[in-house]
């Protein structure tokens, strides 16, 4: 009866944060592709919170959008909806797939479900989470590849992890590579770059920039070291640019009160959206010494802008990054001393940012929506 037509799927969007971050990025990045490639017949209904209604109902005109209770708005009150409303709500839509896009799912569902998990750094990097988060989201994934009936990744190394760690069964996960969008990631103009160093009071000020979650695991402080080390010496040293989340690491503000008082440090905070491009791709380097990550999105995303990217060889981020970026340690001293060579080598840089930019375009959302699309025919059939 089912055999060759694409499912319904119900897919829960509740759990993007308002501050559009990885998982918002990723969830907005699938079903704005979804509603280009909808034409194979999938069937979508999408629960999100109020204030997503009116984006979700833009992205997918022929998908049924449902508000999620307010509630929900509240992690506690969201996955208690998550274990008895959501399998409710599954039923009411004629779902045959639900899909959750943020590592936990409803123990009974009512159909099968496919789970994202987007890394295994809670098992790998344990030292870089407090207690409480560890504990949760290491639980969260072994119910998830247990009850799930596929398990969508962003990356081999992801997938590899887990088979390592978990004893997953390779044949139940899906290797679904993140995309970028090339309208909102771009290489910027010289007036947006310009636009964003006036924002930001840099003047004509060249900076190095940083952009994500201020977590232990993205190894911010030795970033600001590394840096410190790196420029302290210059007739004119570039600022670094520390923007994103405020995070829970304690350790930035030790290392800012290490810096030098003639260097300049930036923590401006949360980016506007449309600035993104100015402030990566006008950055001398775009530096990322991350302890692991699932996928990497902040080196692809300034990859897209033409920004030179610094990041380590550590998990995914040689899966993304490939020979287009500059690879460093996550100690301070060897960052500082990579950093520095790419300061001096101009020609190193524009290459680095050409061969990033092109390599940007091979992650796209639409690849990514083609490979849920068959993980949901699989996990239904």
């Amino acid at each position: 009866m089912t055999a060759g037509r694409p499912p319904r799927v119900l897919i829960d969007a509740t759990s993007v944060p308002t501050d559009r971050g990885g998982v918002g990025r990723y969830v907005d990045g699938l079903l704005g592709a979804l509603g280009k490639v909808c034409g194979s017949g999938v069937e979508l209904a999408v629960v999100s919170l109020r204030t997503d209604l009116e984006r979700y109902t833009r992205m997918l005109p022929g998908a049924e959008i449902i508000p999620a209770p307010a509630a929900v708005a509240h992690r506690p009150a969201r996955l208690a909806w998550e274990q008895t409303g959501l399998p409710l709500l599954a039923q009411q839509v004629g779902a045959e797939v639900l899909h959750s896009p943020f590592y936990t799912c409803p123990l009974r569902a009512g159909c099968p479900v496919t789970v994202t998990v987007h890394d295994a750094t809670f098992f790998t990097e344990p030292e870089h989470y407090d207690k409480s988060r560890r504990t949760f989201f290491r639980s969260a994934i072994k119910t998830s590849m247990r009850r799930a009936n596929r398990v969508i990744v962003p990356s081999k190394a992801t997938r590899d992890e887990l088979i390592r760690l978990l004893d997953a069964d390779p044949t139940r996960i899906d290797v679904a590579y993140h995309g970028v969008d090339q309208a909102a990631f771009h290489a910027p103009t010289e007036e947006e770059k310009a636009r964003v160093r006036a924002r930001l009071g840099l003047g004509n000020s060249s900076y190095v920039a940083f952009l994500g979650a201020k977590e232990p695991r993205k190894n911010v402080p030795n970033l600001i070291r590394g840096w410190a080390r790196a420029v302290a010496d210059r007739v004119d040293p570039p600022a670094l640019v520390i923007a994103g989340g405020q995070g829970h690491d304690e350790d930035i503000d030790r290392a800012v009160a290490e810096v030098p008082s003639h260097l300049r440090l930036l923590r401006p905070g949360y980016l506007r959206y449309a600035d993104l491009p100015g402030f990566l791709g006008g950055a001398l380097v775009a530096a990322y010494p991350s302890y692991g990550e699932g996928f990497g999105l902040p080196i692809l995303e300034a990859m897209a802008c033409a920004a030179p990217v610094l990041t380590t060889p550590r998990l995914s981020l040689p899966e993304v990054g490939g020979d287009a970026v500059a690879y460093t340690s996550e100690d301070p001293e060897q960052i500082a001393t990579d950093l520095a060579a790419l300061l001096d080598d101009e020609q190193r840089r524009l290459s680095l940012a050409k061969a990033g930019f092109d390599r940007a375009k091979e992650f796209t959302w639409e690849s990514s929506a083609e490979v849920h699309i068959a993980a949901w025919s699989r996990a239904r059939s």
